[in-house]
């Protein structure tokens, strides 16, 4: 039986995809396999050491400390384009938000209620209408910054809508490619999209290259007038550097999942208590990829969705399968294969991945391991972690 921890409220669906025959699932075991979480924080837990993998309902995965973890071996998945249709939906309540004055105008009409009499109401409502009229989105241009699944659903939408749009991402990957239309164009760095947009919204992950990449330098090319929308994360932004926008005139709204004092004070601010991915739909979504990814991970040894480690696939076929991970250096494969040629182990089937500083492979052999074999694998310089699966 494999164990599987979990944190937080995990929807049902994605708990039911564990097969009870082979799996305990628990908030509370003691020797957890893997860990299944959505937003608890593990950067000050000290995991026990049976743990092989994490698995993050959601994209972004900074409640995790993968940098720690990927050392020892964890795999550390995330559960990407999962919730990318609730996020979309919340883009277009975004734009309908900061084009029409929709809540504004519900406000002042709230403002009215203690007005009793008929005909006054209907001279003061048609009298407030006027300062909320707004614009429609037919054919303003969106620039989307980052074309993954969430960014291409947006792009994709927006052009429904009759808009424009721009999109920006250097490093598009093919499969997000195929799922965009080819009437969107592309930019060719961040600045020309900035320029030309009168809509905005992010779809970035924060790594170091684009923390606090929203900043005074690259508001300043902004269209003046324009909007921008992050429903991403908001350490992609300097705070300081929106409400000066906002402040000057160059931003007329913000729209963001992420509040703080300082927004939450300012008239321009449209905040959301960190809804882009709260839909029911969304949640289920997650837990059931979360929930596959780590059986297929547990029971096969592939990756698919890790943040840390290669993706990595192989059909079971016939024999018995270890997985190793490596540092990415030369002679590492060549020596874990000789290894076994010495011992007359036969390999039936083989794959062998690297990503960054890592490499892992899949090996089918013909023998079933015994734990000397997988301890005289694991002596071998610059691997890190086997196991027998």
């Amino acid at each position: 039986m494999k164990n599987i921890r979990t944190y937080n409220n995990i929807s049902s669906k994605g708990l039911d995809k564990f097969p009870t025959s082979h799996y305990v699932v628990s908030a509370a075991c003691d020797n957890p396999d893997a860990i299944l979480l959505r937003s608890h924080k593990l950067h000050n837990e000290t995991l026990p050491s049976s743990v092989l993998a994490i698995a993050r309902a959601g994209a972004g995965v900074n409640n995790i400390p993968v940098s720690d973890y990927t050392p020892q071996g964890i795999v550390v998945f995330n559960t990407p384009g999962a919730n990318a249709n609730a996020v979309k939906e919340l883009v277009l309540a975004s734009l309908l938000l900061g084009s029409r004055g929709i809540t504004q105008s519900m406000n002042y009409v709230d403002s009215l209620a203690n007005e009793k009499d008929p005909h006054e109401l209907h001279k003061k409502v048609e009298a407030g209408k006027k300062q909320y009229g707004g614009s429609e989105l037919e054919g303003k241009t969106l620039g989307v910054v980052g074309l993954g699944a969430i960014g291409a659903k947006i792009a994709n939408l927006a052009l429904s809508l009759g808009m424009k749009v721009i999109g920006y991402d250097p490093k598009l990957s093919v499969e997000a490619a195929w799922q965009l239309s080819s009437n969107v164009t592309r930019a060719s760095n961040l600045h020309s999209l900035l320029s030309r947009s009168d809509f905005i919204t992010l779809h970035v992950p924060v790594v170091e290259a684009t923390k606090g990449f929203i900043n005074d330098e690259t508001l300043a090319v902004l269209k003046d007038g324009a909007q921008l929308i992050n429903l991403a994360r908001g350490e992609l932004v300097e705070e300081s550097a929106v409400i000066a926008a906002l402040d000057s005139g160059k931003l007329t709204r913000y729209i963001a999942d992420f509040p703080s004092e300082a927004l939450i004070a300012h008239s321009k601010a449209l905040l959301f208590p960190h809804l882009g991915a709260s839909t029911v739909e969304a949640e289920e979504n997650c837990a059931v990829m979360g929930a596959e990814q780590l059986i297929d991970f547990l029971d096969n040894g592939n990756i698919v969705n890790s943040v840390n480690f290669p993706a990595v696939s192989m059909e079971r076929t016939t024999g018995f399968r270890i997985t190793f991970a490596n540092d990415n250096v030369p002679k590492v494969l060549g020596n874990v294969l000789n290894l076994l040629a010495d011992l007359n182990i036969n390999v039936l089937d083989m794959v062998n991945k690297s990503r960054d500083e890592i490499a892992y492979t899949i090996l089918d052999i013909e023998q079933q391991p015994t734990k000397d074999l997988l301890d005289k694998v694991s002596a071998v310089e610059h691997v890190f972690h086997v196991r027998s699966v």
